[in-house]
């Protein structure tokens, strides 16, 4: 009796094992012969996306070729050097676009699904975008009205950033502070706020404040000081120089001193002048007040 029971076990296992071995074999010859269908499709589309690697990469060299063609134009046409660097911005962002969407339709992709599926999702693009299409905005406004080049010291008055211009591209313009730092600022927000041009000008007027003690020779305080003036070969001479009286404050006579220097010397002149305006006085014997001398930016 048991080993009647025993033997309806085993034939039992066996008829199960024959079973999942016969699904088995059935899943497997059905997915062999759907691969064999699909293997000349697979093979296909393999060789497209190779293909589409490699002129992904021979479409780069020629954009870097046409870009770097488009620079050499530029520069024999004297263009801005802004001007350069928003169109190479601009021709290198627009041929990669249509480098993809080129390899995209070999890929398969039909050029309708691709009109389409931007069609449907243009508000959601524009509006997600709409920082940027500004900022576009405002590069292409700086290069028309040309309120600063690259090289132009500028100060942005919203924020107070300040440096002098380094590059302008197509969303944002980069400056570099005098302690070497980057000031990455959207162009949106340089065309649509308030700004100083420094460098605009070729000369810049020196505008000195100095004051000294009511005790003082005041006749001898501005000889003293218009004598640093005039003496000083950075001050342009066929230039308007002034030395005035400027205002009786609590602390003293506070004399103005004005000059025309050029821009590129501005920040160097001002520092000589005013220790030359501070060792001649105390030469003279004349008293500066405290908290002296004081001077305009």
């Amino acid at each position: 009796m048991i080993l009647l029971t025993t033997t309806r076990i085993g034939e039992e296992a066996e008829e199960v094992v024959n079973k999942v071995t016969d699904n088995l074999n059935q899943e497997a010859n059905i997915f062999k012969s759907y691969f064999q269908g699909k293997l000349p499709e697979l093979a296909t589309f393999g060789i497209k996306v190779i293909l589409a690697l490699v002129f992904f990469f021979i479409g780069r060299i020629i954009i870097k070729c046409i870009c770097n063609l488009t620079q050499k134009s530029l520069v024999r046409s004297s263009a801005d050097k802004g001007v350069e660097q928003f169109v190479n911005s601009l021709v290198k962002t627009t041929l990669y676009i249509l480098l993809v969407i080129v390899l995209v339709t070999n890929l398969g992709v039909e050029t309708t699904s691709i009109a389409a599926l931007v069609a449907s999702g243009g508000v959601a693009i524009g509006l997600a975008l709409q920082g940027s299409l500004s900022n576009f905005a405002g590069g292409v406004l700086i290069l028309l009205l040309k309120p600063f080049v690259v090289g132009d010291y500028i100060i942005e008055d919203s924020h107070g950033n300040e440096g002098t211009v380094k590059e302008i591209q197509m969303f944002y313009t980069k400056l570099s502070t005098v302690d070497n730092k980057t000031v990455v600022i959207p162009n949106g927000t340089l065309a649509n706020s308030s700004l100083t041009n420094v460098t605009a000008r070729d000369i810049r007027q020196l505008d000195l404040q100095i004051t000294i003690s009511y005790h003082a020779d005041l006749k001898k305080a501005k000889q003293v000081i218009e004598q640093v003036l005039v003496s000083n070969e950075s001050v342009i001479k066929n230039e308007e120089h002034q030395v005035f009286v400027s205002d009786l404050a609590p602390a003293g006579v506070i004399i103005g001193a004005r000059g025309w220097i050029k821009t590129e010397q501005f920040s160097g002149v001002r520092w000589q002048i005013l220790e030359d305006i501070k060792l001649s006085l105390d030469k003279e014997g004349v008293a500066l007040a405290v908290g002296s001398i004081a001077a305009m930016k």
